[in-house]
């Protein structure tokens, strides 16, 4: 996966020949499409009516998203002739809980949408989450779609099958793997996100350089004005980081080897959220994974495993674009390095106690450690927590 490799174009046949970069999901049974491009949602319903002729749908969105997209989606889909019906969610990660789950859930089965009919998630990654979640659930699975309005989720969480809420134990750890139909990455619908939710997100765009691609992170160093300014090099991140991602997941569907890199700084950055209660003012779930690659850098420094300079790159390249680097950037207190132990001992990576993190020897070198030793990580994160006080 690198920037330089040329994009795909293609026009698709379903919506007034708009151009769109496809990339393939490649699942056997459960292969599906990626389109990326500008202006994509309002041929959404002609591209739904597509992949499922005759269905109802219900929307899922979060009452932010939906002031700004809900309208267009909605009048795409009743041009299409597609039945519907919306599912209003509060902003934010604490949506995603089992009362939220169980609302949803009664709306859906309320509307009488049949197992033959979708749930299409139009939001970010949180809303992906819990309406895939109840993809899977609702009549034991009904299909899927994503149209993701955040960078974050256009890379990164509407892509592979993931689906799930928090619990108190922890992020994510309740879910199913339910892969989508169909993913609809509308760039242009990340010109109404916040400068704080785009940094967010391109923190997973960085990870794909990181831990696997070492010319794409030399390529965003050079680029990521030219990606925040709305460029053409907006779309280049965002289809090199599907591309990316697609491959994995094609390989490793449910997460048994390779798909593991994928957490790239996401034990620490989930332990974070964890810790501030999954407060959004706090921290949001980019900033939590830029904060944990950085972690996960000098970790594998502190092991022998990294040098300085890559170490320093990271960092600097995070801090360019505004994104935190250091626990002692969240506000407020922090808790000691024991109550982060705990945290990452309940994370879906461990196995039989052992605790398990991607690690990196370099730019471009990550590798999923196994049995990482308790010890060592409480007098990294003590360390860390006492330069942040």
């Amino acid at each position: 996966m690198t920037a330089r490799d040329p994009m795909t174009q293609a026009a698709d046949p379903h919506t007034d020949d708009i151009a769109a970069q496809r990339v393939a999901v490649d699942l056997g049974t459960r292969s599906y499409d990626i389109l990326i491009g500008r202006d994509l949602l309002p041929g959404a319903g002609a591209r739904i009516a597509q992949v499922l002729p005759g269905a109802r749908v219900a929307i899922v969105t979060d009452e932010t998203v939906a002031g700004h997209h809900l309208s267009t989606l909605q009048d795409s889909l009743e041009a299409a002739g597609i039945g519907f019906v919306s599912i209003l969610l509060p902003p934010g990660e604490a949506s995603k809980r089992f009362d939220v789950f169980e609302t949803v859930c009664d709306r859906v089965l309320e509307a009488r949408l049949e197992r033959g009919d979708a749930i299409v998630a139009l939001g970010g990654g949180v809303v992906g989450d819990l309406a895939g979640f109840v993809a899977a659930s609702v009549r034991r699975g009904m299909p899927f779609l994503q149209i993701p309005t955040s960078l974050l989720a256009q890379v990164d969480s509407s892509v592979g099958g993931k689906t799930g809420i928090n619990v108190r134990h922890g992020k994510n750890l309740i879910g199913a793997f339910h892969q989508p139909l169909l993913v609809l990455a509308d760039t242009s619908v990340l010109d109404t996100l916040s400068p704080r939710e785009f940094r967010a997100g391109y923190a997973e765009v960085v990870k794909y350089g990181l831990l696997g691609d070492a010319p794409f992170f030399a390529w965003l160093e050079a680029s990521h004005q030219a990606i925040f300014a709305g460029g053409t090099e907006r779309e280049e991140a965002i289809a090199a980081a599907c591309r990316a991602k697609a491959r994995v997941v094609a390989a490793d569907e449910f997460e048994a080897g390779e798909r593991a890199l994928l957490n790239l700084g996401h034990t620490f950055g989930h332990a974070l959220e964890a810790v501030v209660a999954y407060d959004g003012t706090r921290l949001v779930h980019g900033e939590g994974v830029a904060i944990g690659m950085r972690l996960a850098f000098d970790f594998s420094r502190t092991l022998g495993l990294c040098g300085v300079d890559d170490c320093a790159r990271v960092a600097a390249h995070l801090a360019a674009v505004g994104l935190p680097t250091h626990i002692g950037d969240i506000p407020g207190q922090m808790p000691p390095a024991d109550t982060f132990l705990d945290i990452m001992a309940q994370d879906k990576k461990v196995s039989r106690g052992a605790l398990t993190f991607v690690l990196v020897r370099g730019i471009g070198e990550a590798y999923v450690e196994r049995g990482v030793d308790p010890a060592r990580l409480h007098g990294f994160l003590t360390d860390e927590l006492a330069r942040g006080a």
